[in-house]
């Protein structure tokens, strides 16, 4: 159990705009029919001395599947060229609000790097209360890091499979649950419909407030216990490829929770599978 809060406020992160000790890491990323480019819009407008985490980019090349983990020495050597080390605080945040900075978030702490939060409310929130914004390219400037690889962070499909037969950890799916359920279709071609038998089901977007900020604790709370999940037991998080699972591992960051594993391949890989076991309606 912890009672450090991953999320810091906006009225925080301005009052510690240029801090020697703190960065700031833009993740903002988009599925692929909201055609939008994170990227250029970083380049656009960005908060203060911000830097751009390609999630696509910095990630493993060799796998197929899509933003999988990279290996902790290309990690080290992408942080290393982008400035961001040992001894800082990362601050992370994404143009939706809250949908890949948690992502970001996760990695880091898989990769060792425990000084690193959330901006709650992201972007959006930062933008309505007036707040500076600047473009172009922050100069690069190289730092030391070093990775201590979390393996309890992180789950593959067999560690998945055996979690089901053995019941020791509950699988909690951030999908929206039209997608749970397989009343709506994947939005990537080849995958089947529905979710993995025994799964609940608990979307990303459910977990935030109107204005894109976090639910408080006890409202958290709630809401898992009325999805069958106790949030005093193991979970392991999956999605649709491992991006918004992140944000149920950060809701129960805030709640206690700190080591919360995500299934890295996610429904990607799991849905498009022909012998993996499939179930759907609700859960």
């Amino acid at each position: 159990m912890s009672d450090v809060d991953p999320l810091v406020s906006t009225a925080w992160l301005q009052d510690h705009l240029g801090a020697p000790d703190v960065r700031i890491v833009d993740a903002s990323w988009f599925l692929p029919d909201e055609q939008r480019d994170g990227r250029h819009e970083y380049a656009l407008a960005h908060i203060p001395g911000a830097l751009f985490f390609d999630i696509d980019e910095i990630a493993d090349d060799t796998n197929p599947l899509p933003h999988m983990l990279p290996s902790p020495a290309r990690f080290a050597s992408r942080m290393r060229q982008m400035g961001l080390g040992d001894g800082t605080r990362i601050v992370v945040y994404d143009a939706k609000g809250m949908f890949s900075a948690p992502r970001v978030w996760w990695t880091f702490r898989a990769m060792g790097h425990e000084d690193v939060v959330v901006l709650d409310g992201g972007l959006p929130k930062w933008i309505a209360e007036g707040r500076p914004v600047e473009d172009g390219l922050p100069p690069p400037r190289e730092r030391h890091f070093t990775v201590r690889y979390q393996s309890d962070l992180v789950r593959n499909i067999d560690q998945v499979k055996g979690a089901l037969s053995a019941g020791r950890e509950q699988i909690v799916d951030a999908r929206p649950a039209a997608r749970f359920t397989a009343e709506s279709p994947e939005p990537r071609p080849g995958l089947r419909g529905g979710h993995m038998p025994g799964a609940r089901s608990v979307p990303a977007s459910s977990l935030l407030a109107p204005d894109g900020v976090m639910l408080s604790k006890d409202k958290l709370k709630a809401l898992f216990e009325a999805a069958g999940v106790d949030p005093s037991r193991p979970v392991i998080a999956t999605c649709g490829s491992g991006v918004s699972a992140a944000t149920i591992a950060l809701a129960l960051a805030r709640m206690g929770r700190p080591r919360t594993a995500v299934y890295d391949g996610s429904w990607t890989e799991w849905g498009g599978l022909a012998d993996t076991p499939v179930v759907t309606g609700p859960a």
